[in-house]
């Protein structure tokens, strides 16, 4: 006997997943990201909260009382001991042949602390996540049986693919300053489990098997990411600053267990018929390089810039597999911010740091030889507290991932972030006892 619908089930994961968006109603709100599948699932940016209502714009910038992560170079800046939080709520609409589902996310996206060392150096210490994993998709289909000395029957087939997890990011980072020059490197462990379930059934057919199969990945390495930044003084007063920072190919040992297991129904009832276990399998997954160049223009009270990035996915590797990505994505970010008056005693408002931002990128996922799209817009601001340097921080983003075309899906979504800065003077001396 032979299925010649197996291997276009387990190619179409997406399909899968479009054709469930199109079944469900618009009251769901389960968790799911069906691109997530891919590669080592959803990034999750450590970019601080300030940084996202500015389009992510991060390479060049600096603050003396906030925590730039994506370029170590910024640590330098730190005037202040600084403890900061950050969380993301989101909002995601999965659209598929014209019909929609939606579905929501909340996660920490940072707790970290930033410690300036002397007037030129500084170094920071956090834990971040790294990537999330979560999707879930079903889908019916008729699966052509050719029974053997007879002629070809159909029966309705049942495919469930569902995932959970993914990777974290403790690191160490310093930097120190030089003639304008900033040197800075992040050091740390990136660590998570990844678990992948595919799942088939025939439906409507008793004593015909069916099968599951379940991967859990235990995955953990060293990463680390440099910067440089480079400050200067215009003869305007203004003040310019360009940033680079690089991640080289980098590699996480793996751990998977595999789990394959067959059976089928009678009735309501479920007979286990075989079942094959791999435990132990010893692998690596080899990460993308990433490399980024920034530049920033200010004034007392704004600035303005942008970043291009450029990542390298023809690398990346999966325990020896490639996966359905694309050779390369380039992500370009814009944004700027503003505070009317620094320094305003009676107007609050004018203190308050305002925000705008806008990304682009094509995505690493690419499936049917379509390129696809990912962009926002964001928008933030920086509330200070009445009598001290400590900010909250919020930005709110909208964008789009993905398309409608060839049978994929698109993801319209809103995210919500919020973080916190709290100051302290650690290490700094006393002018008076």
């Amino acid at each position: 006997m032979r299925d010649f619908s197996v291997k276009h089930l387990l190619a179409a994961t997406l399909i899968c997943a479009a054709t469930t968006a199109a079944a469900q109603d618009g009251n769901s709100n389960k968790e799911n990201d069906p691109y997530s599948r891919y590669g080592i699932g959803e990034p999750m940016s450590g970019t601080n909260i300030l940084n996202r209502g500015m389009g992510y714009l991060s390479t060049a910038y600096q603050n003396a009382s906030a925590i730039n992560t994506d370029n170590p170079a910024s640590y330098a800046s730190l005037k202040i001991t600084t403890y900061e939080g950050g969380f993301t709520g989101g909002l995601r609409t999965i659209i598929a042949d014209n019909k929609s589902y939606n579905t929501g996310s909340a996660n920490l996206t940072y707790i970290r602390v930033g410690i300036p060392i002397g007037k030129h150096g500084g170094f920071a210490f956090g834990l971040q996540p790294q990537s999330h994993v979560f999707y879930h998709s079903e889908d019916t289909a008729l699966s052509i049986k050719d029974e053997t000395g007879g002629l070809p029957t159909l029966t309705k087939v049942a495919s469930e693919y569902t995932g959970q997890g993914g990777l974290n990011y403790a690191f160490l980072g310093g930097a120190y300053e030089i003639h304008g020059f900033s040197f800075g490197v992040n050091f740390g462990y990136e660590f998570g489990n990844i678990q992948n379930t595919s799942r088939l059934v025939n439906i409507d057919t008793t004593h015909i098997l069916g099968s599951d199969f379940s991967r859990y990945t235990r995955l953990g390495g060293i990463h680390w990411k440099a910067g440089i930044q480079y400050h200067d003084t215009l003869r305007n007063g203004w003040h310019v600053r360009i940033g680079a920072t690089a991640e080289l190919s980098q590699q996480l040992n793996g751990s998977r267990e595999s789990y394959s297991s067959s059976f089928f129904y009678i009735g309501s009832t479920i007979y286990p018929d075989t079942s094959y276990t791999t435990t132990a399998e010893s692998g690596k997954v080899i990460l993308p390089s990433i490399y980024s160049v920034g530049v920033q223009l200010g004034g007392a009270n704004w600035s303005a810039g942008a970043d291009v990035t450029r990542t390298d996915w023809s690398v990346y590797r999966n325990y020896g597999l490639i996966d359905s990505l694309t050779d390369k994505t380039m992500r370009f970010n814009v944004g700027g911010e503003y505070t009317p008056d620094p320094l305003s005693v009676y107007h609050y408002l004018s203190r308050v740091t305002y925000r705008v931002g806008f990304y682009y990128s094509n995505d690493y996922v690419k499936l049917r030889n379509v390129d696809m799209n990912y962009y926002g817009v964001t928008l933030g601001a920086s509330f200070p507290f009445k009598r001290s340097a400590d900010r909250i921080h919020t930005a709110i983003e909208f964008g789009r991932r993905g398309t409608q075309s060839d049978g994929l899906i698109q993801a319209n979504f809103f995210k919500l972030h919020l973080g916190i800065s709290l100051n302290d003077r650690w290490f700094i001396k006393r002018r008076y006892d």
